[in-house]
C-alpha cells in the first residue's frame, strides 16, 4: 500500500489545475487545524474550506466500490474504518468553524471546481484565499 499516492492523483490533479484557473489560491495536503491529525487535499485558509477528493475504493464509493474477493476479513473493516474517519474529520473541523467538501474521484472536475469556487467566494466575501 506504500505505492498507493495520498497526494497529487490525477483526479485531485485536475481539480487542482481546473481551481487554480478560476483565481483561487490554496494550500495542498495541509492540516486545516494543525493539532488535528488530518489532511485535506486543498486548504482555503481565509475563506476556511477544507476539500477532500476521495479515491472510490478507499472510501467506498456507493457507486464504485467492489469488495474485493481475496482478504476480505482486512479489506472490510479497513474501508469501513476509511469511511469512520471521514465522517469524524468532517464532524471535527465543522466543529472547528469550517466547511468541508467532500467529492467522489469519479466526478467531473470541472463539476467539483465550479462548487469549490462558490463555496470559497461565498466564505470570504468575494476575496481569493
Amino acid at each position: 500500500m506504500l505505492g498507493n499516492r495520498s497526494r497529487d492523483t490525477a483526479p485531485e490533479l485536475l481539480v487542482r489545475r481546473a481551481v487554480h484557473a478560476m483565481g483561487l489560491r490554496y494550500r495542498v495536503a495541509a492540516r486545516p487545524v494543525p493539532e488535528l491529525r488530518r489532511t485535506a487535499d486543498l486548504v482555503f485558509t481565509r475563506a476556511r474550506v477544507a476539500v477532500f477528493i476521495d479515491g472510490c475504493y478507499w472510501h467506498g464509493c456507493p457507486e464504485h466500490y467492489i469488495e474485493p474477493k481475496r482478504n476480505v476479513d482486512y479489506w472490510r473493516p479497513k474501508i469501513a474504518r476509511n469511511r469512520e474517519r471521514d465522517e469524524e474529520t468532517t464532524a471535527e473541523l465543522a466543529k472547528r468553524g469550517w466547511r468541508v467538501l467532500r467529492f467522489w474521484s469519479h466526478e467531473d472536475p470541472l463539476a467539483v471546481a465550479a462548487e469549490i469556487q462558490r463555496t470559497v467566494r461565498g466564505a470570504s466575501d468575494g476575496r481569493d484565499s
